[in-house]
């Protein structure tokens, strides 16, 4: 496929200068292949892995659809999480920089409801909203579904996996003057093909194969500690390469809280997110790390959910994770928008290393085994095994 840049796409202006600001000049490939069609007003059903710009592909076409002059709301984003849903709204507000009456508004379970309608006052013309949230303000009349004319769902495989399909399918029966819809999803689920047959008409299916191109480009290192020196290594590699913004993903809301503290103590500048974490706190604490303010982020897996941030310098997974897939999503948080980025796992036991083997075979990983040492970080050297042949 032929490389265009933003400017090639018929983008306006202002979206380009804020694209510009933002250090983008080329789309990513869901990005160039999506835009086109859903300005046209298309249907979309795209397939593209975690990390490749799925926010920009469908926010720059809903954006310039919208009519700044009107207040009513006419762009629909679903999200099937709050961190994602805050994540996506902030990454629109970045696109509407150079907009002047064009508002964006963001409504989720977990936070005040007061606080919410106030926002929904100001008459954006935009809503990114969890959808059992948007159900409680369609049913208090704090917002109107008549004017809408773009639907985007985005995460949609997860989304109705985690049980809101009568909730998306309730809210799309009631948006009768739609002109369009997006399905962004890493997989396409059974459920995402029973919404698209239902809702879409002549959709443009774009899959985007998770290839070397869109790949994130990460380095990946594993580290054999004993088991209580796991938390020294980590203060080693945090002061070795002073890495500018680290997550850190630990396999429990106890561990994940513990090493926080730890480090605090160590003098390190760190917070936490786990499921035990008040929610504002947990958004107070996201919003500081995505302004750059928070060097250091500890997280579980299932608090990590919502950090979509583009220039993650390092994951360290503190704890091996139990599951495969949490590995590949854990260190997507870093090498995203085609920035290279970097990975350590820290392995304290013989179990946890035959984990990340596993990993590696099931993910075709190349993770590189490294020891610390007096100076540094040096390469392991892995025995090859010597196999004896066998004489006729």
């Amino acid at each position: 496929m032929e490389e265009k840049t933003f400017r090639d796409l018929g983008l306006s202006e202002e979206l380009l200068a804020a694209l510009d600001k933002k250090g983008y000049a080329y789309p990513t490939r869901v990005q160039q292949e999506a835009i086109a069609p859903l300005m046209d007003w298309k249907d979309v059903i795209a397939k593209a892995p975690t990390g490749t710009g799925k926010t920009f592909a469908f926010g720059i076409p809903m954006i310039s659809h919208i009519d700044a002059e009107s207040d009513d709301l006419q762009g629909l984003i679903l999200a099937p999480t709050r961190e994602l849903a805050i994540q996506i709204c902030e990454e629109l507000r970045g696109l509407l920089a150079y907009y002047k009456n064009i508002r964006v508004a963001v409504v989720y379970g977990g936070q005040k409801i007061d606080v919410q309608i106030k926002n929904l006052k100001r008459k954006p013309q935009i809503v990114v909203a969890t959808p059992g949230r948007l159900m409680d303000h369609y049913n208090r009349h704090t917002l109107r579904f008549d004017k809408i004319q773009t639907v985007i769902l985005d995460e949609a495989d997860r989304m109705l996996d985690m049980g809101f399909f009568k909730d998306v399918t309730r809210i799309l029966d009631k948006i009768k003057n739609r002109r369009n819809m997006g399905l962004f999803s890493a997989t396409i689920s059974q459920e995402v093909m029973t919404v698209s047959w239902m809702y879409q008409r002549d959709e443009v299916e774009i899959t985007v194969p998770a290839d070397v191109e869109n790949k994130p480009d990460i380095d990946q290192y594993s580290v054999t500690v004993p088991a209580l020196e796991k938390e020294a290594a980590v203060l080693r590699l945090l002061r070795l390469f002073g890495f500018e913004r680290v997550i850190i993903f630990c396999n429990t809301k106890h561990m994940c809280q513990r090493l926080c503290d730890d480090l605090k103590r160590a003098g390190v500048e760190a917070d936490c997110l786990h499921g035990d974490i008040k929610q504002s706190v947990r958004e107070k604490t996201m919003q500081t790390f995505r302004q750059g303010k928070l060097p250091v982020l500890v997280a579980t897996d299932v608090a990590s959910r919502g950090i979509d941030v583009d220039d993650v310098d390092c994951v360290i997974n503190y704890d091996i994770p139990e599951e495969n897939e949490y590995y590949i999503h854990r260190i997507g948080r870093t090498g995203r928008a085609k920035k290279k980025g970097v990975s350590y796992a820290i392995v304290g036991s013989f179990p946890e290393k035959a984990k990340l083997d596993e990993i590696a075979k099931y993910s075709h990983f190349q993770i590189q085994p490294m020891k610390l040492t007096e100076n540094g970080l040096e390469k392991e050297e892995v025995r090859q095994p010597v196999i004896k042949k066998r004489f006729r």
